[in-house]
């Protein structure tokens, strides 16, 4: 085998093992959305199986176009695939307008000397547009995340490649015919250059394929199914974040910890499906009504908990009977009417975040036991033995 068919050959290979590796996430991982990408390199494949098959059994002006198209319709499809794995409109009217051109281009370039600039630009500008594209799409997609920023300089790259392979052809000779191309330094030069550029952007996607599945998968073990809220799991990775956040710019973090009251009842009476709506209903109504920097989770049962970074007790006191008021007020039609009670606490100097949550857990305790459909405080001083309660009067 020549130096080109060696190339060649493991340019399908390659190929073939990203092809296989998208697919294996896609069926594995639940990312359907990856097996575009693998569609994009076996697509791509074909151009180097039919330059091979060109090379050892002779090439002709059939293999040359087959060539052509699959390389282009691979390139373009890249940005389809990036779009929809991202569930992002495709950038279609661009995608066909370039394959309209590259089309034009082919068929312009049909009867013209190959070893010539005018040749060499006609043939690469279509390949130069679609790298431009997929740059364009990723960024589109995320401007700064270091992955998708490594894939755009990948792209950027291999656009500049393909306008320099002109150049290379008037340099080195590209032949006079596809089938002398393929044993020409050119070619050994322009398939492994692109092949490398190629490999560096599977790579950067299968990592962004396997980073999305790895955070989608991290999403799902730290999500309560029927409230949509963070469950345990969830709650104590975000509040040690946060927790650490206080500790170190030293703005207050309080804690109100939710019991919604009566729920045994409601089950018992209604059933547990009706159960699962109230659940679900005060979930909703936790996340329409919690501020913005709060962090809300299912503690289990009919036990919810809402931490807020830079608010003091008396700031999440009123955040917590907002949710009081709403949830009073009803939760939805086909549901019986529930009430909460709640108790809230402010990080102390030196505390710890069990403790924290401890304190607002009595508090919410001893907002029940005292009549419930209330918010209990707990006491700054860590010497009281009883939390005072706030409520609002009509």
């Amino acid at each position: 085998m020549t130096g080109v068919e060696v190339v060649l050959a493991v340019n399908i290979a390659v190929g073939s093992l990203f092809a296989a590796g998208y697919a294996i996430i896609a069926v594995n991982a639940s990312q359907r959305a990856a097996l575009w990408f693998a569609l994009s390199y076996v697509i791509g494949m074909v151009t180097s199986i039919t330059d091979l098959i060109g090379g050892v059994m002779g090439a002709s002006r059939i293999t040359d176009v087959i060539s052509y198209i699959a390389f282009l319709v691979a390139s373009l499809s890249i940005s389809a695939s990036l779009a929809i794995f991202h569930q992002r409109r495709p950038p279609w009217l661009a995608i066909a307008a370039i394959f309209a051109f590259g089309l034009g281009m082919r068929a312009w370039i049909w009867n013209m000397e190959r070893d010539t600039l005018t040749y060499g630009f006609a043939y690469q500008s279509c390949y130069v547009l679609a790298s431009l594209l997929a740059a364009r799409t990723t960024l589109s997609i995320d401007r700064r995340g270091s992955l998708h920023l490594a894939l755009a300089a990948v792209f950027f790259v291999l656009s500049a490649h393909f306008l320099l392979k002109p150049f290379a052809a008037m340099t080195l000779g590209s032949g006079s015919t596809f089938a002398d191309y393929t044993k020409t330094t050119y070619a050994m030069i322009s398939q492994s250059s692109s092949g490398m550029l190629l490999v560096a952007a599977g790579l950067l996607l299968l990592l962004i394929v396997a980073q999305k599945a790895i955070t989608e998968s991290q999403h799902a073990s730290e999500t309560d199914p029927l409230s949509g809220l963070a469950n345990r799991r969830g709650f104590d990775r975000q509040a040690d974040a946060a927790f650490a956040r206080a500790r170190r710019t030293g703005l207050p973090l309080a804690v109100v910890m939710f019991d919604l009251d009566h729920f045994k009842r409601v089950n018992d009476t209604f059933g547990h499906a009706t159960g699962d709506g109230v659940i679900a209903a005060f979930a909703a109504t936790l996340r329409a009504t919690a501020p913005g920097a709060a962090v809300t989770a299912r503690q289990g049962g009919e036990e919810f908990v809402m931490l807020i970074e830079g608010a003091t007790a008396e700031t999440a006191w009123l955040a917590a009977e907002a949710i009081r008021i709403r949830t009073a007020a009803g939760l939805g039609a086909d549901l019986p009417a529930m009430t909460v009670s709640a108790g809230v606490a402010q990080l102390r100097a030196r505390e710890s975040l069990s403790d924290l949550l401890r304190r607002a857990d009595q508090a919410a305790y001893q907002a029940k036991t005292a009549g419930r459909d209330r918010i209990g405080l707990a006491p700054e001083d860590p010497a009281a033995t009883a939390a005072p309660e706030l409520r609002l009067v009509g």
